[in-house]
């Protein structure tokens, strides 16, 4: 069988120190772990219309993209995805709960107080770099 391929795009918000971080719902495939906001990828979108999108669909806000943070591919047992994050900033709009269980805005420091879905674990740790080297 061969397993689905799933791309993805996510959005690394900050605001000040701040990382903004959404918790899956929990009807979906990994219920409840913590991601960025963002969302599959549709026919025809690019990567940063479609980050665009999902961010207004999910959490009502308006986004700028940036440059692109880190790109990962992760086997779940049942699809592959590759993800991208982008730095983004917001230019309309406060964060809301439209989709996900719950949304916060945390450091860098907290964000090993948190369960992060399996695919973002690389995303963390690059960004775990970038807050001791002081780029964040």
């Amino acid at each position: 069988m061969v397993k689905k391929i799933v791309n993805v795009v996510g959005a690394f918000v900050q605001k000040g120190k701040e990382i903004l971080i959404c918790r899956r719902p929990k009807n979906k495939a990994q219920a409840l772990l913590w991601e960025f906001a963002g969302g599959k990828i549709e026919a025809g979108e690019s990567k940063q219309t479609a980050l665009v999108r999902e961010c207004y669909e999910e959490i009502a806000v308006t986004i700028s993209v940036g440059k692109e943070l880190c790109s990962v591919t992760y086997d779940y047992p049942e699809v592959t995805v590759n993800l991208t994050v982008f730095f983004a900033t917001i230019v309309s709009g406060e964060p809301k709960c439209l989709e996900h269980e719950e949304i916060r805005w945390i450091t860098a420091e907290q964000i090993d107080d948190f369960e992060f879905c399996p695919a973002d674990v690389e995303i963390i740790e690059k960004i775990k770099l970038l807050n001791k080297e002081g780029k964040l």
